[in-house]
């Protein structure tokens, strides 16, 4: 298993799907078609006096130029790339978000317990989807839909209390970015772990958990 991928680096190797040199418009088009992940436009970021602003025109926006636009973006979420193609030829500079709770959850950790996760991961041989490292020094590991119920649990049962761990897991209701969305100055999303045909079919959270609440314990 290898993870820590090249994007990291910054090497040109080949993605799935592929986003150096391509357009928000097609990479979210690439997204619904290739992945059949639901997409979604956000946030965009404009320059005011020289200074990259969120389009939501908070000066003090969390996530500048990276979070839903509108309200009622669950309904717009869209798995057609013909929708997405056109929902981002009206605004090509918006933001890339995945609803979670769909195709996929996510498991959120910091970027820390993140990496020493992977890094156990590969030890122990697990086969993982898709992980994203953002800006904002956070991971998230893609795994089947459910997770957000069950994830609780199975940390209990680990011997850790949910609230004590840097450990959430994303479902309906959320979302995540997507690469190559940016925060701001602060820099885009990467993949840490790179869509592939070989991870188009998620693990489970139970397979991972426990990787996962080790790395954040330690990380406490």
């Amino acid at each position: 298993m290898l993870c820590v991928e090249e994007t990291i680096a910054g090497t040109e190797a080949a993605q799935i799907p592929k986003q150096r040199g391509e357009s928000l418009l097609e990479t979210a088009v690439r997204y619904a078609e290739e992945r059949h992940w639901d997409v979604f436009p956000g946030t965009w970021l404009e320059a005011v006096d020289g200074v990259q602003r969120c389009s939501c025109g908070d000066t003090a926006c969390a996530v500048p130029g990276a979070h839903p636009s509108r309200e009622d973006w669950a309904t717009q979420a869209t798995g057609s790339a013909t929708v997405a193609r056109r929902m981002w030829q009206k605004q090509p500079t918006a933001s890339i978000l995945l609803p979670t709770g769909r195709t996929f959850d996510a498991i959120s950790v910091a970027e820390t317990a993140g990496f020493l996760a992977l890094a156990r991961m590969e030890r122990m041989e697990l086969t993982l989807g898709p992980v994203t490292l953002t800006p904002d020094r956070r991971m998230h590991f893609f795994v089947l839909p459910g997770a957000s119920v069950k994830v609780p649990e199975l940390v209990r049962k680990l011997g850790w209390t949910p609230s004590s761990l840097d450990l959430v897991a994303l479902g309906e209701g959320a979302y995540v970015a997507a690469p190559p969305t940016r925060y701001g100055s602060s820099g885009a999303v990467q993949w840490a772990c790179r869509p592939t045909p070989a991870n188009r079919w998620l693990p489970d959270a139970e397979e991972l958990i426990s990787p996962l609440a080790y790395a954040c314990g330690r990380d406490r």
